[in-house]
């Protein structure tokens, strides 16, 4: 029997630890009937994967995110927690290439696949993209710019020549709260010339 808290969320799912972290404790009614069961082995999945061109395993609940496994557990924090919907793009990563929100990506999903952080992005940071980030100033308070980086290396890998409407259709996904959006069109421009 799996625990609940009040809202019938499973205690051992990665919401409703966060939930559950993030309450006052004096707010979280106690059932003395609940119990808390950890996994068994059984429901404990191994999934391999390679994260930035090392092969790596990942033991644990598959429908965790792969937002958290590569941030908790392999401390690649360039990838960022922003809205936990997939809506915001900061924590955009490449999954075979292509960008995915890995806020709503379970790890499951990634089974075998190649992922790439912004830190394997280019190990130097000069990846196209990247040397026209810092060529536009582009960044302001810096926190979604993992992201804006990782949407934009996708975008041009498939499209590297694309139009004006096509950069801003590619890149619309991803918020900049700072309004860096000129020059995130900029450094997109500018980074099409070199791939």
């Amino acid at each position: 029997m799996a625990t609940t808290v009040p809202n019938g969320l499973d205690c051992r799912s990665t919401l409703g630890n966060f939930q559950r972290l993030h309450t006052p404790i004096n707010t979280i009614p106690v059932d003395e009937h609940v119990l808390y069961t950890p996994y068994t082995p059984e429901e404990l999945k191994m999934i391999e994967l390679t994260v930035n061109g090392k092969r790596r395993q990942f033991t644990g609940d598959e429908n965790m995110p792969l937002l958290w496994f590569v941030r908790d557990e392999l401390a690649l924090t360039g990838t960022k927690f922003g809205c936990g919907a997939g809506l915001c793009g900061a924590c955009t990563l490449h999954v075979n290439g292509q960008a995915v929100r890995s806020c709503i990506t379970p790890v499951s999903a990634a089974k075998g696949k190649n992922i790439t952080t912004i830190e394997g992005l280019d190990p130097g940071g000069n990846h196209p993209v990247q040397r026209a980030w810092r060529e536009h100033n582009v960044p302001q308070c810096g926190y979604c710019q993992g992201g804006q980086i990782m949407q934009a290396a996708s975008l041009l890998k498939g499209n590297p020549d694309p139009s004006d409407q096509e950069i801003i259709d590619g890149m619309s996904g991803n918020i900049c709260r700072c309004g860096t959006y000129q020059r995130i069109f900029a450094a997109v421009r500018t980074a099409a010339k070199e791939v």
